[in-house]
């Protein structure tokens, strides 16, 4: 018996000189085969040392599964066996058996090795296989390493007599499609997973599992034989499977665990280990970062290898079908050039793109056309693989292709399968090129969750939404809104181009002007339509930065915004755009404050676009009309919310609405008499909490109605901080009486079904936090993210007077992290700062929050200076 000590030390030693080549092996993954393919052969040679050791006899069988079975080993991947018995062999019954089972593998163990073991009869793995299609994958891949040659034979016969090839190939189908729904069916997230992400190795292990299930062969080469890939297909998913491989097995070297995500923490890291370098942008004033060019390399090969495993699975499925005999052919002539072939579509001759280019183009706008049609058959989609060469600056100048593109734009259905299938196909970049600069460009602005050109597409499907009857449901105003737009192939274009420049340097919404106008030109789009595509690309951003962070109720801002946007067909342009391009960027980034912001400062700007001035008086007198019918409805007490109202100035009654007025009338007219102006004695100097699930159906709408205090804001957002709530927005009023009335949008993770005792806590927890005097409590501090920690933004402070010179405005811009905003509320206390107003605004994974302020030290040069230094240390810390 050879010491255990001494296998377990040549191993690692021999293991640690095959992963120092990994680390040494170039960018393309050349030679990177055979060191997985020894390191397998290492752990072969060490398994059959213990299974030795361990006395088994010579009816039990010690095979490789998986990918340890396919014969190559990742550096930290499991090495995946399985000990197949006899089936007149019960382990649980054998104590000598059991006995050695449980040596080997805690010998596995202590030498080293990181197993995933399973102990089957040969019928029970057939039984195990035929209810699990994880199981039946792993044992498709398999090698006998030591024991019974005579039991593993009879193994892979039942194995291949239980294969039923087209349901094998069904049930992988599925998996695939569910595996890509996990990852939103794209391989350009962020942060993506190099083996289970669309794109990702696992897609080609697909390819090659069912394969070897019908018989076909196990490896590129073999497909190429039986005539399913071309020699050139071959070689390109051999160069792809190359990189995507060694960037897994340099993960797990860096990691020095199991990652195949490439997380933010690890692109720097692996970027450096391939001698990549940051790049400069165009204008020579910005740096691609070197983790961005790995990470455009990345997926440019997740984007081929998912361009050739759809042709490669749609060859596979006719091969079995044909097999079975019900491949049922049904063939419609769509015109001289496509076919309809069993619905999808199919160029009629081989070498159609080639003598006609102008057809490239053509077979999307069929794809849009044709009714039934669900896709591209194998041979369209390897013609376009193989034809991307044709595409050049003349193909791009042709009037007949500039018609057809713009005809795509037009189309009443179909826009977003069309446009997300040319990306796929690189169709897209090659005819827009501008659109190619910007494929594969991560954003690092800490809000986008796309890469820039996933983000466009998706902004032009919310686009789309908006027009589909069905999707009515989601964004009833935007649908109506929709509904009477005469031509949506102008914010299809102006989606397609507001964030074609980015990653140039410079302000990307005046390049991306430039070239949606040259755009317009060459396709013969009208001046009128032109002009306004040009304003909705140049001012996309416009609309959101005033929602978020001016104040709405000052007819100034209105009087502003309604004079940049001009007229109603801009402002409706805008903002459809706008909010399909904020729902764009993340699921995190939307919510239902920002819809109201939105659509608030739409309807304000129509009124004022229809001529109707803002009249601050007549406006009150609404909302108070309303508000008095609310509380009738509540049978409030009449005139019992007048002492209260008598108290609250014009500000408050344009800052809130009128279900906020009546809300506070009802919670806080009992407490105000018309003969006091003094706060109220029934009070005793306590405060008042209220809260309740927000109108708005998301979070709660919190009250507070106490003396005013400079420090007050500072503990309510010290509180909220320790409960675990997020502001997102933030009224602060102090009326006639000294008496503050604030009132905050806040959210949280809890679930709704917790509301209600949530409510409870709030009331009770925020009075005590208020009514407790003294020193301030620290933030707290909890951990930055991955992607804060690696790309963190610049925090930005601006302070200024408003045009009144009566507030200051005071904006920041940062990474967001818990205590941020109760920081940025200590410092203002600190220096006796009144708040006026909180504009709140969370995006993803940075925040950018306007404050409305007061305080005698704003009018001191040093005290501003000392002030702002205060802030971005906090930001900073």
């Amino acid at each position: 018996m050879t010491d255990l000590s001494a296998l377990r030390d040549k191993y690692r030693q021999e293991k640690q000189t095959l992963w120092s080549h990994i680390a040494k092996s170039t960018a393309n993954g050349r030679g990177l085969k055979p060191t997985l393919g020894r390191l397998a052969k290492l752990a072969d040679k060490l398994l059959v040392q213990l299974w030795r050791n361990a006395g088994f006899e010579q009816g039990e069988a010690l095979i490789a599964v998986g990918g340890y079975g396919r014969g190559e080993l990742f550096p930290s991947s499991d090495v995946d066996v399985l000990v197949l018995l006899p089936d007149s062999v019960i382990a649980e019954e054998s104590p000598v058996l059991k006995a050695k089972l449980e040596a080997f593998i805690g010998s596995c163990w202590d030498s080293g090795l990181e197993i995933g073991s399973s102990v089957r009869t040969l019928k029970d793995c057939i039984d195990e296989s035929e209810k699990d299609i994880t199981v039946k994958t792993s044992l498709l891949e398999s090698r006998l390493l030591a024991g019974s040659h005579d039991l593993y034979q009879q193994f892979k016969q039942s194995y291949q007599e239980a294969m039923d090839p087209h349901a094998f190939f069904v049930a992988k189908t599925l998996e695939l499609n569910q595996r890509h729904n996990k990852f939103e069916n794209t391989p350009y997230s962020l942060e993506p997973n190099c083996k289970e992400s669309p794109g990702g190795l696992r897609d080609l292990q697909i390819i090659l599992w069912v394969s070897k299930a019908a018989g076909l062969g196990h490896t590129w080469d073999d497909l190429a034989a039986k005539g399913l890939a071309t020699p050139l297909e071959v070689k390109q998913i051999k160069r792809n499977e190359a990189v995507l491989s060694l960037i897994r097995a340099r993960l797990h070297l860096l990691a020095k665990r199991r990652e195949d995500r490439l997380v933010f923490d690890l692109q720097h890291a692996l970027a450096d280990a391939f001698g990549y370098k940051a790049q400069s942008t165009p204008d020579g004033k910005h740096k691609q970062r070197a983790s961005e060019v790995l990470m455009r390399q990345y997926y440019w090969a997740a984007k081929a290898v998912t361009q050739l495993n759809q042709i490669m699975l749609l060859n596979i499925e006719a091969y079995l079908q044909a097999q079975r005999g019900d491949l049922r052919i049904e063939v419609r002539k769509l015109n001289k050039h496509f076919l309809e072939i069993n619905g999808l579509l199919e160029i009629a001759q081989d070498d159609l793109y080639q003598k006609h280019p102008y057809a490239i183009l053509e077979t999307f706008l069929l794809y849009q056309q044709t009714r039934g049609v669900k896709g591209l058959s194998a041979k369209t989609l390897r013609a376009l693989y193989n034809v991307r060469g044709v595409m050049d600056a003349n193909f791009r100048r042709d009037p007949v292709n500039r018609a057809t593109f713009l005809k795509i734009l037009q189309q009443g259905e179909g826009i977003t399968h069309a446009l997300r299938l040319m990306n796929q196909t690189s169709v897209l970049g090659r005819y827009l090129w501008v659109f190619r600069k910007i494929v594969g460009q991560m954003q690092h602005d800490l809000f986008h969750v796309y890469t820039v050109d996933q983000h466009i597409l998706m902004v032009l499907r919310n686009v789309r939404r908006f027009f589909i009857a069905d999707h009515a449901h989601e964004y009833p105003f935007c649908s109506q809104l929709a509904a009477g737009w005469d031509k949506p192939f102008i914010l299809y274009t102006a989606a397609l181009f507001h964030d074609i420049a980015k990653g140039r340097g410079g302000d990307h919404s005046k390049l991306g002007v430039l070239e949606v106008k040259r755009f317009s030109r060459q396709h013969g789009i009208g001046s009128d339509d032109a002009m306004l595509i040009a304003f909705l690309v140049g001012e996309h951003l416009m609309m959101s930065h005033v929602a978020q962070k001016e104040d709405l109720s000052d007819p100034d801002v209105i009087a502003a915004f309604a004079k940049r946007v001009g007229n109603e067909r801009r402002l409706t342009a805008l903002y459809l755009l706008t909010v399909a391009d904020i729902r764009g960027t993340s699921p995190k980034v939307w919510n239902a404050w920002k819809a109201k912001l939105l659509e608030d400062l739409y309807k304000y700007t129509l009124r004022m676009l229809g001529g109707r001035a803002p009249d601050a008086n007549a406006e009150i007198e609404s909302r108070k009309r309303e508000a008095l019918v609310e509380l009738a409805r509540h049978s409030e007490p009449h005139d019992g919310q007048k002492a209260l109202w008598d108290t609250l100035d014009v500000g408050y009654f344009m800052r809130h609405d009128a279900s906020e007025i009546a809300w506070h009338a009802r919670q806080l007219s009992r407490y105000v008499t018309r003969a006091e102006v003094a706060p109220v004695s029934a009070l005793n100097g306590k405060c008042i909490v209220r809260a309740r699930i927000s109108p708005l159906g998301e979070g709660l709408q919190v009250l507070v109605y106490t003396e005013d205090q400079t420090d007050l804001f500072a503990r309510i957002c010290g509180y909220f901080d320790q409960a675990g709530f997020s502001i997102l927005d933030a009224k602060i009023h102090t009326a006639k009486n000294g008496y503050a009335l604030d009132t905050f949008q806040v959210v949280t993770s809890l679930l709704p079904e917790h509301y209600r005792e949530l409510m409870t806590m709030v009331e009770s927890g925020l009075s005590l936090t208020i009514n407790q005097k003294g020193t301030l409590p620290p933030p707290t501090k909890g951990r930055v993210s991955r992607r804060v920690k690696n790309f963190p933004i610049a925090p930005r402070i601006t302070l200024h007077p408003d045009e009144k010179a009566q507030s200051w405005l005071l904006a920041i811009s940062a990474s967001d992290k818990i205590g941020l905003l109760y920081s940025v509320a200590i410092v203002l206390a600190k220096h006796s700062i009144s708040l006026k107003l909180a504009k709140i605004s969370t995006l993803g994974e940075r925040v950018e929050d306007t404050f409305l302020i007061e305080g005698s030290a704003l009018q001191h040069n040093r005290e501003q200076i000392e002030i702002e230094t205060e802030l971005l240390q906090v930001l900073q810390a």
